[in-house]
């Protein structure tokens, strides 16, 4: 599971401690190339929302019902401005939804 098969939802459960419902991308790619990787995260990031949307978050945690929902995507690599801005844009779209985009650099 990872960030480049779009169709699978790599990790999904709910934060002990903030309640929070995790719904994790595991994303190793470098940055070398910046745009095509954005385009893949975006990718992602858009079938994250459908599962959320469609109400299919549920029928996989039921628990989920009524709690915040976080799209965290664990990275390898340091982000380049050209990605900051893109969180940036992205937590502003779904601010509507409910929904927050994090990153969080993996442990190596």
């Amino acid at each position: 599971m990872a960030i480049d098969n779009i169709d699978i939802i790599d990790f999904i459960g709910i934060d002990k401690h903030t309640g929070e419902v995790k719904l994790v991308i595991s994303d190793h790619l470098d940055w070398e190339n910046t745009s095509t990787h954005l385009e893949i995260l975006e990718c992602k990031i858009n079938r994250y929302i459908n599962f959320i949307e469609s109400g299919e978050i549920y029928e996989h945690k039921k628990d989920a019902l009524e709690k915040s929902i976080v799209i965290e995507i664990v990275g390898k690599y340091n982000l380049p401005i050209e990605a900051l801005e893109f969180y940036k844009k992205a937590n502003i779209f779904l601010m509507d939804l409910n929904i927050e985009v994090r990153f969080v650099p993996s442990m190596q």
